[in-house]
């Protein structure tokens, strides 16, 4: 199956990604954990293949769309791994959002076998999944990138190659660091006004017009105020992606306060059972602390 395209992990991201990746004409080969996640796949005419070994061994190109770092070491260089039937010259794309540590651990495990790697998260939420309108934040060797442009376009319409191997990753970091403390103050705002007698509603038309609006207020707040907690991405998710930012400042030495703190508001937003619902679902704990509702 020469020129066919892996992908691992049909998630909430993984699967739109994936079922834009046939549209544009390119024949996948799939794996998922969860047999369920494969079916509209292999629906549109992808082929299925039950480890990501098996994957690997029909595939010059390789996406991993995975949760974890750990998920990411299993699915690359574990025992049923990529790196057990990936030929040279196979190149291995992980846009999941992991430890960039564990990114060049794996690049050079990788590396041995005369695979290359890329580390290509993505940012835009499962709508621009859908759509087709991803960012693609790429690190990595130039010339495998640009080899591998062909299926970022197909996927994003934003696409940035930003360094060496490990600093899309990087860049990632920063942008949901900004995104994660930023969803923490606004459910904080919104509680604040709630409780000093002001319509959220009201809030939310004088803030988004001000000087106070930011994307995560002005796409949060109606969800909250139509108390749509559905998921485009998880409290479980972000309480990960805070995880990976405070580990890799204490890494690099550089100090990290705000995604610290706000972390425990996710990590209390876990305890409470809402790790499944929407990252704004974190205002339910705020609400209950200070005795208010906002919206609904």
């Amino acid at each position: 199956m020469a020129g066919s395209v892996g992908f691992i992990g049909l998630g909430n991201m993984g699967r739109p990604m994936a079922l834009n990746l046939v549209k544009h004409g390119f024949p996948l080969i799939v794996h998922d954990i969860d047999p369920a996640k494969v079916e509209p796949l292999r629906a549109r005419g992808a082929t299925v293949a039950d480890s990501p070994e098996r994957v690997a061994a029909g595939a010059d190109r390789t996406i991993c769309m995975v949760e974890t770092t750990a998920q990411a070491e299993t699915v690359i260089a574990g025992p049923h791994g990529i790196v057990r039937t990936a030929r040279p010259g196979h190149i291995v794309i992980c846009m999941s959002t992991i430890d960039p540590f564990a990114a060049r651990r794996l690049a050079d495990t990788l590396a041995q076998s005369g695979v290359a790697m890329l580390d290509a998260p993505v940012s835009g939420g499962t709508v621009r999944a859908e759509s087709g309108e991803l960012s693609v934040i790429g690190g990595g060797a130039p010339e495998t990138f640009e080899a591998c442009r062909d299926l970022f376009k197909a996927m994003g319409t934003k696409i940035f190659h930003v360094g060496g191997l490990g600093q899309g990753l990087a860049m990632k970091l920063v942008n949901n660091m900004l995104v994660q403390v930023n969803a923490v103050a606004v459910a904080e705002a919104l509680v604040l006004g709630v409780k000093a007698g002001l319509d959220p509603r009201t809030i939310y038309e004088v803030v988004r017009v001000s000087t106070g609006t930011s994307n995560a207020f002005e796409r949060g707040v109606p969800r909250i105020l139509a108390r749509d907690f559905s998921p485009t991405g998880t409290i479980d998710i972000s309480y990960k992606d805070q995880e990976l930012e405070t580990a890799f400042a204490k890494q690099l030495g550089a100090p990290l306060l705000l995604a610290n703190v706000s972390q425990q508001v996710y990590q209390m937003a876990r305890a409470a059972g809402l790790g499944k619902q929407d990252g704004t679902a974190i205002i339910q704990v705020l609400e209950k602390l200070a005795g208010v509702r906002v919206g609904g």
